[in-house]
């Protein structure tokens, strides 16, 4: 019995010395629905729009629906260890991902967990992964080219810091490949590049990633992924948690390239969260919400003003059509977002033309404003004789003996530079090369070479100059231009070649 008063003593003395101790207030709510990684919560009548909750098990979720009597939460984890009348507390925080130089090089998740088996992040900043988009008084104008070492695009549709640019086709065009390609090329140009892959094979994911290390391109890439095999809120999280990191660099002065592969996906999974949380077709429409969703995405991508630390945000964000359909409501909002964008075409692609870029269906809405002088200089009579070509093109299938001379040169122009466009994966060409190379076929120094010795005699071209002129190159990679010594420097140069090859 006085065991029994002893510990009864105990337990008022406790509790006695705890009494006037600070009270913390939680906000608590109870799981009365769970299915499908969505949860619904009782009581959370504090919860704010994209708040962290905290679940049973150390799973989060974050709060999107606040209604009136409950909080319908997406499940950011196992939803199999939910169950009904779990308890879940309100964390206070809206969601958001470490962010600063700790990630280069690192492969994260949305939350910014880590996926490449190297150890904890040791980030010392967060941000939170949804925020209003820099106002137009904080913005310049775009001035500086991301130069993507593709002929094709550098040339005809350039590509600018700060800009929107959307890479648009159906599947098995070469999209992603333009993608790795423009990571790869980035080598030495100050710009720190971010791969957000949403909804992709977890075997795409890991060939990107063995590609960048292959050529040292992880030295200055970030890559976030939510696999095909991840949950719906994951990869609706995704693309936002890549532009909050992107954003930490452009504020500090950096330029950053964000790649989306693909929005497509991402609309997908948002439909799917949207179904599943019964939001009303009347607010959230498919189509009218899909633009919501991806406009305040990309208007985060920007140049800001020199007053703001002169940094940008390029993004390239891909969508996939189904059979060439552009006009469908994905691709269609998308295009009216962003500063352009280069169309894949199917049938250019079997034909072996890669990259299968569409000339005519492709632009770039910041133009020349986005290129040295030098490409400039070269890519101003380029397009014109591209274009010219085409429709020529289409006119002489219906009778080629009775054209006349000029129009027949122009057609054997057509078909040099079209394979001039031409380029294999993987091979980004510098400023020097794409000029010097563009310069002489505009110039008509290849009219004389047999169409199917072209992309021969363009590589024995880049050897002979790497071998003997290599300052040439070099000269137009610092000037940014092509000065008239430089000019008669590569017109002697491209003489000599001619005379000393077989073609």
């Amino acid at each position: 019995m006085a065991t029994r008063d002893q510990d009864i003593i105990a337990v008022i003395k406790e509790q006695i010395e705890r009494f006037g101790a600070a009270v913390t207030i939680t906000n608590v709510g109870t799981v009365i629905e769970v299915g499908d990684g969505i949860a619904r919560i009782h009581g959370l009548g504090e919860a704010a729009y994209n708040e962290l909750l905290q679940f049973p098990h150390d799973i989060t979720g974050l709060a999107l629906n606040l209604e009136e009597d409950n909080v319908g939460a997406v499940i950011l984890g196992d939803c199999s260890k939910i169950k009904e009348g779990d308890e879940v507390k309100a964390t206070g925080r809206v969601i958001e991902i470490p962010v600063g130089d700790a990630l280069i090089g690192r492969v994260v998740d949305p939350l910014g967990r880590p996926l490449d088996g190297k150890g904890p992040i040791k980030a010392g900043k967060t941000r939170p992964v949804e925020r209003v988009a820099p106002d137009v008084t904080k913005r310049s104008p775009v001035d500086t080219p991301v130069l993507t070492g593709i002929k094709a695009i550098d040339s005809m549709i350039p590509i600018g810091r700060g800009q929107r640019e959307l890479i648009i086709g159906d599947r098995f065009t070469g999209k992603s490949a333009i993608v790795l390609d423009s990571i790869i090329a980035q080598k030495g140009q100050n710009l720190i590049c971010i791969y957000v892959a949403i909804g992709q094979k977890t075997s795409k994911v890991a060939q990107a990633i063995a590609t960048l290390e292959k050529f040292g391109a992880m030295e200055y890439t970030i890559i976030v992924a939510a696999d095909s095999s991840d949950p719906a809120p994951l990869q609706y999280i995704a693309p936002y948690a890549g532009c909050a990191i992107g954003e930490e660099f452009m504020e500090q002065g950096k330029d950053a390239l964000i790649l989306y592969d693909d929005l497509y996906k991402h609309a997908w999974a948002y439909r799917q969260l949207s179904l599943l949380l019964r939001r009303p077709p009347g607010r959230e429409a498919y189509p009218g919400d899909i633009f919501y969703l991806h406009s305040r995405l990309l208007e985060r991508a920007a140049k800001l003003s020199k007053e703001q630390g002169g940094g940008s945000l390029t993004a390239l964000p891909i969508i996939e059509t189904q059979l060439g359909d552009i006009s469908a409501y994905i691709p269609t909002n998308v295009i009216s977002i962003t500063d352009g964008q280069i169309y894949l075409e199917p049938d250019l692609f079997n034909a072996g033309i890669r990259p299968a870029i569409n000339v005519g269906l492709s632009v770039s809405r910041v133009g020349g404003s986005a290129q040295r002088k030098a490409m400039r200089q070269v890519a101003g009579r380029l397009r014109l004789e591209l274009a010219q070509f085409r429709e020529l093109e289409a006119f002489a299938k219906f009778g080629s003996e009775e054209l006349d001379k000029a129009t027949r040169d122009q057609l054997e122009r057509g078909r040099r530079i079209t394979e001039i466009l031409k380029q294999p994966m993987q091979t980004p060409m510098s400023l020097g090369k794409q000029a010097s190379i563009l310069y002489a076929v505009t110039n008509g120094y290849l009219d004389d070479v047999p169409v199917e010795k072209v992309i021969p005699w363009e590589e024995n071209f880049h050897r002979f100059m790497e071998t003997n002129h290599p300052e040439i190159e070099k000269k137009i990679d610092t000037e940014y231009e092509i000065k008239p010594e430089t000019e008669n420097l590569l017109k002697t140069a491209i003489t000599e070649f001619k005379q000393g090859s077989t073609f």
